[in-house]
């Protein structure tokens, strides 16, 4: 938990004005979480659907039941005190897991923070924007209410006077500027701000995992999914590598967007990307044959034309040049790999990022394990695993690459002018 008097909460929000730039030496260290040895951690969920297979039940689950970690099953160190949740279906699990663990479910945010009170009585917040019944834009976007619901948490810490670490899955927001004044709040109020989804710390086959200032030239995703829904995860797998680069992250130029054969048309323009897409592929464990009869063969540039129809595509320009391409190879893949470039001495180094899916969907995906363990650490510690800016410019990077797709041309971008340094120590699951 955060202890701050209202002197020093008003002065730090006087003082914010610098996170703008997102430029390093404007991030504020957090303090650590005051020992209060009188009583653990207590934690709040506030989720927009608790049912089977949402990525709320995960995190509930775990924080209420535990999860396998190091070798055995890991409790974590706090408790989940208050939920609330805005959708109730017919599968909710929401009321039965309130009832019997005794969590209640408060019908406002507020009042989930404050366990009903005036001030804020937790020392973690989770924010589980995703599933659930919400419109979509015109561009297919899920009007997920992850901003709201980041914004009502703010409230409560400028009412109270202090904050606490927010957790907030995957991206942002569909709105640029809400990501962007997302990420100032966090700066404003001072607390440890975590997003994202669960490829970056997953595990990964191999164990592969590039030392800070590689000189790598390149990144490439093969995954599959939809848009604006796992082209997120896919993107997030080729940052937390890329943003380990000679110089750090500096930010986005451009993102160009195309579907079906004309994402082979630019393949074959570039051939590096093209030679990085196979790479990519030889780390895939769920690769549709590409011959009848055969489970080994390797697929080659004109079967991959073949069955382009559904495939779609993000080729991302960095501003120092960098580029980043993900494919979404809808019905040849149903798993994550990475292929990079390495200047000097010059190679291509893959893996694949793993989820093991659960067999029939009768558990839960143990990959939300390390995601879990990472919110845990930082209520503990006071400090994000990792930059918020990484999931700042993957949330700008999905919603410039979903106006590509809408307008079919690209899209520059000027206001992802993002700098960050990654975490100089692996955040992945390794053991």
């Amino acid at each position: 938990m955060i202890r701050r008097t209202r002197r020093q909460f008003l002065a730090s929000a006087a003082a914010a004005g610098c996170a703008a730039t997102f430029l390093p030496g404007c991030a504020q260290p957090h303090p650590p979480l005051s020992p209060t040895p009188s009583r653990r951690p207590r934690v709040a969920i506030i989720a927009t659907v608790v049912r089977k297979y949402s990525h709320a039940q995960h995190f509930v689950d775990r924080f209420l039941e535990g999860y396998g970690w190091h070798g055995e099953h890991h409790h974590p160190p706090m408790d989940l005190v208050s939920m609330y949740v805005d959708q109730f279906p017919r599968n909710d699990l929401a009321r039965e897991r309130s009832a019997r663990h005794h969590v209640p479910i408060y019908p406002t945010i507020a009042e989930a923070l404050t366990l009903g009170g005036s001030k804020l009585a937790v020392d973690g917040v989770l924010i589980i924007g995703e599933h659930g019944n919400y419109p979509k834009n015109d561009k297919g976007q899920t009007l997920y209410p992850r901003y709201k619901f980041f914004k009502e948490v703010v409230a409560v810490f400028d009412s109270s006077g202090r904050s606490v670490p927010v957790f907030n899955d995957k991206h942002l927001s569909t709105d640029w500027d809400q990501c962007v004044e997302m990420v100032q709040d966090s700066r404003r109020l001072g607390f440890p701000f975590m997003a994202g989804s669960s490829l970056p710390v997953t595990w990964r086959l191999p164990a592969l995992e590039f030392a800070p200032d590689t000189p790598l030239r390149e990144s490439v995703c093969v995954c599959y999914g939809g848009i604006d829904s796992y082209d997120f995860h896919g993107i997030e797998t080729a940052q937390c590598m890329s943003e380990r680069r000679a110089g750090g992250e500096v930010g986005i130029k451009s993102v160009l967007s195309r579907r079906g054969p004309a994402v082979c048309d630019l393949l074959d323009q570039h051939p590096t990307t093209r030679r990085l897409v196979f790479a990519a592929l030889s780390r895939s464990s769920t690769l549709a044959p590409t011959r009848p009869g055969y489970t080994g063969w390797m697929p080659d540039p004109d079967w991959l034309r073949q069955n382009s129809k559904g495939f779609v595509a993000y080729f991302i320009e960095h501003r120092d040049g960098f580029r980043t391409t993900v494919l979404l190879l809808n019905g040849l893949v149903f798993d994550f790999t990475y292929a990079g470039s390495i200047a000097r001495p010059r190679q291509t180094a893959s893996c694949q990022m793993y989820l093991p899916m659960p067999p029939g969907r009768t558990t839960l995906a143990d990959f939300f394990n390390p995601l879990v363990n990472h919110v845990e650490q930082m209520i503990l510690s006071g400090v994000a695993p990792y930059p918020i800016e990484r999931t700042l410019l993957t949330s700008g990077m999905t919603l410039a690459a979903v106006e590509s797709l809408h307008r079919g041309q690209a899209v520059e971008t000027p206001q992802m002018a993002v700098t960050y340094n990654a975490p100089r120590h692996s955040t992945f699951w390794n053991a």
